[in-house]
């Protein structure tokens, strides 16, 4: 199967962050429907001596194995370099954080852990090769790559600091909307746009995004990744979730709704 140099860009990021070492490759347009719920935002005018919480209480509280149906729970990697190798423009490095698996924004507390959606085996998972035409050995190829992975990070923080790090993102989706290029993990990024998209609805406050990269010069595929940033008091959740069959295949793909909502019942 031909890959493309645009897929195998976006994937770049992927294959660090989320510990993909068999990707050698990499859709919906996102909605204006972004969810920012400020409900509790009047509480910023008053003195916030909130206390982080520490490394062993967000052990706690991050998602774990058997937390949610249809999905492998594990331990997550970052990013080659960590947040010091992340190079780019500072209002759309939030971005870049999130999708390389670390906190948006400098935390006393930070981990981490990897959603892998249960694989349903394809109808042509036990055909001998020998006997597939062209099309159906790329169509198990793809269909093998057809699962959603998705980081999960906690990070937690003292005063108004979650407040602070959310807003860095919220505005970087804002402000990076025509794009942004950055370094992650030792590779150049390029996005071309950066829009919102309807998050699960959970937290304080929320907010999703697409990012999309450049559309590749031999099939015209433009690879899309995706993003959900919530704040739940003092603690910040992320999600970034890449399935690479999807992207080759140009179909529709989010932020898995339970993988958000179950961790989200952690830290009610």
């Amino acid at each position: 199967m031909k890959r493309s140099s645009g897929i195998r860009l976006c994937a770049t990021v992927a294959v660090s962050a989320l510990s993909l070492a068999l990707i050698t490759g990499c859709s919906d347009g996102g909605s204006d429907d972004a969810k920012s719920n400020t409900a509790n935002s009047a509480q910023g005018s008053q003195k916030n001596t909130a206390k982080a919480l520490t490394a062993a209480e967000l052990k706690k509280r991050i998602l774990a194995q058997g937390d949610v149906d249809g999905y492998k729970v594990a331990a997550g990697e970052a990013i080659p370099g960590g947040r010091s190798g992340i190079k780019g423009d500072e209002k759309c490095k939030p971005l870049l954080y999130v999708m390389s698996g670390v906190a948006p924004a400098e935390a006393p507390a930070e981990t981490n852990r990897m959603a892998t959606a249960d694989k349903k085996p394809s109808a042509t998972a036990s055909a001998d090769l020998e006997d597939m035409s062209s099309a159906d050995v790329e169509k198990a190829l793809t269909d093998s790559m057809s699962v959603d992975l998705t980081m999960v990070g906690l990070s937690s923080y003292d005063g108004d600091g979650a407040e602070k790090a959310f807003k860095a993102v919220s505005d970087a989706v804002a402000g990076c909307a025509g794009g942004f290029t950055g370094t992650a993990g030792g590779e150049k990024q390029k996005f071309t746009k950066v829009s919102t998209e309807k998050g699960a609805g959970t937290g304080d406050e929320s907010v999703a995004y697409a990012a999309y990269g450049e559309p590749d010069a031999e099939d015209g595929k433009t690879p899309v990744a995706h993003a959900e940033v919530v704040r739940h008091g003092n603690v910040v959740a992320t999600y970034y979730t890449m399935n690479i069959g999807a992207m080759v295949a140009d179909k529709a793909y989010t932020v898995p709704a339970a993988v958000v909502t179950a961790q989200s019942a952690k830290l009610k």
